[in-house]
């Protein structure tokens, strides 16, 4: 029996040219929101810990989410609208509206540990259902600056992975499935799913993709082998090969 499919995609450095949430960060310091001398240093901090694998969510989170805590949602959506026209649209990849296009008969969802608020919009920009992305806490639609559940971040990508899909009465393993990545952050979910694709990875995810044959590829390059479906269909057809006919 054909298993369904299930596309999931990592979103900042991936599906966008650069990362949401340090964007955000920039944009509010050009809207005079934040101090730049005290803001930017601790922003280009945070993300370079994220780029070393060093990043402690948490810390972050509360230094991300002070910003928005107790501002009303009418100036938060008003600021958003600005932000992504100044500085999402701009980081889209031509490439990844086709990649998410070639996954029209999966299931997709973008799995980030951005938070909600910054990347809710960007899914439907990008024509993307479902997202699973780092909540906030609200009281009384106001953002209390603090998250709420489990961040969407290293083994917690897994574990909300599979909450979402158990609410939908599935499990991960009942999917021919595929993750798009960029970071060494993923490694957990990229180990987890039948296909695991690096997009224009760090060294580190390079260096284990390459161990582990997956794939790598471009979304920035023109001349770059594109995600086709001859790559997928290859490998889908010899991980058939490999598999017993199921007994379902």
């Amino acid at each position: 029996m054909t298993r369904p499919r299930l596309a999931l995609f990592d979103l900042d450095n991936t599906l966008l040219e650069s990362d949401s949430d340090y964007a955000w960060a920039q944009f509010l310091i050009e809207e005079g929101v934040l101090h730049p001398e005290d803001y930017h240093a601790k922003n280009q901090w945070f993300y370079e810990r994220y780029k070393d694998g060093t990043l402690d969510i948490h810390e972050f989170l509360a230094f991300q989410l002070a910003p928005i805590a107790g501002v009303p949602r009418a100036k938060l959506d008003a600021w958003h609208a600005d932000f992504m026209r100044r500085k999402i649209r701009p980081m889209i990849f031509p490439r990844a509206i086709e990649l998410i296009e070639s996954h029209a008969d999966a299931l997709t969802a973008i799995v980030t540990a951005t938070n909600r608020f910054i990347t809710a919009p960007i899914a439907a920009e990008l024509g993307v259902p479902h997202l699973l992305a780092t909540d906030i806490e609200e009281v009384g639609g106001v953002f209390t600056g603090k998250a709420r559940g489990v961040p969407t971040f290293r083994e917690g990508k897994v574990r909300r992975v599979e909450e979402w899909l158990a609410g939908r009465g599935r499990r991960l393993q009942d999917y021919e499935s595929w993750f798009y990545s960029d970071s060494l952050n993923d490694l957990p979910l990229l180990e987890r799913v039948t296909h695991p694709v690096a997009v224009d990875p760090d060294a580190t995810l390079r260096a284990h993709a390459a161990e582990r044959g997956w794939p790598i590829i471009s979304l920035r390059e023109e001349s770059a082998a594109p995600p086709a479906e001859d790559e997928r269909a290859r490998r889908s057809r010899k991980a058939r090969e490999r598999t017993p006919p199921s007994s379902e």
